[in-house]
């Protein structure tokens, strides 16, 4: 099945043009089925990139996705037009009455701030409340990941002496968890940041579970049972060339970077890099809304009011809709 997106999005050229399948808006209203919604909190400074990328993974479910861009209600994002933000983004205040079988939270170019400086802060933490309510699971990606496991868990961010950077190998730690269904013992992850969680801050009693993780680059993704989340502190969803771009770009305003490790052929950064870890982003999202399917309440308004986000039962469909 498809992703449903705006149908002006400029992600949708790009998507269509790689094959994978994009349901129009007026197909979707005449399809007889009840579609994923999932909302995408996208505090990345390159949003049409992020939509793209994201979009890419959540499109390529045999199920129907509908795709809701939010942002933060009072901050103006200062790197993509106004007339994008204007035409396809939702503030949060506007959305918070509705509910969503899945939300994702994006990374965001503060990991060098404390939390509490962060303009958005007060109100990222009451969305994150707000999530255990109207959301039935939910998906954090670096920066966001970190900033979920601080306010549910207090867990501390260090700051690293250079930013971690480049293509890490990683491990399979739980082969039997659903979500890594399918992976490798050992794959490669983009990684890309300036400050870490510690798996020894990782509270014993929270109910965590490590999934993956890298001898070099450390903590890569969390279960966390209790919130209904997956905390993913790297950039799994990242194209071939994000970490080139970042890196150019970096190179251009004069910002000590290295070299991403692991990433251009012979380290040189005059040749294209390869791209190693697209295999496991589409697994790792297929089988998170996979999991999403076979758990989400029969009927959407009652997400928030499960007994247990992973109470066994059999899988269900998602109710079907009348057909106009």
């Amino acid at each position: 099945m498809p992703i449903k997106i705006p149908d002006n999005l400029p992600a949708r050229a790009t998507l269509e043009a790689e094959g994978v399948m994009v349901l129009r808006e007026a197909d979707a209203v005449r399809q007889d089925i009840r579609p994923m919604r999932i909302g995408l909190l996208n505090l990345m400074p390159n949003k049409v990139k992020t939509e793209t990328q994201l979009a890419r993974l959540l499109g390529s479910s045999p199920l129907q996705v509908e795709l809701t861009l939010v942002k933060m209600t009072n901050h103006v994002a200062r790197n993509t037009p106004s007339d994008h933000i204007i035409s396809f983004y939702h503030d949060w205040e506007d959305v918070r009455s509705e509910k969503f079988d899945g939300f994702i939270v994006t990374g965001a170019p503060v990991e060098t701030l404390p939390f509490e400086q962060v303009t958005y802060w007060d109100e990222l933490r009451r969305i994150f409340d707000w999530t255990q309510t109207n959301v039935h699971c939910c998906f954090n990606i670096c920066w966001g990941a970190q900033a979920a496991v601080h306010h549910f868990h207090g867990m501390t961010k260090y700051l690293l002496p250079q930013k971690m950077f480049g293509v890490y190998r990683h491990r399979n730690l739980a082969p039997a968890s659903p979500y890594l269904r399918g992976f490798s013992d050992d794959f490669s992850v983009p990684v890309s940041r300036w400050s870490e969680m510690r798996r020894e801050d990782v509270p014993a009693d929270s109910g965590m579970d490590v999934l993956m993780e890298s001898e070099e680059a450390g903590l890569c993704l969390l279960n966390d049972p209790a919130h209904r989340s997956l905390h993913m502190f790297n950039h799994i969803e990242y194209d071939s060339h994000s970490l080139s771009d970042e890196y150019f770009r970096d190179l251009a305003s004069d910002k000590p970077v290295p070299t991403p490790h692991d990433y251009f052929p012979d380290d040189n950064p005059s040749q294209p890099p390869l791209n190693r870890w697209r295999s496991h982003a589409h697994l790792l999202f297929g089988n998170w809304i996979n999991e999403i399917y076979q758990t989400t309440p029969f009927v959407i308004d009652e997400i928030g009011n499960e007994v247990s986000a992973r109470a066994e039962r059999p899988a269900i469909a998602l109710p079907r809709k009348r057909s106009a």
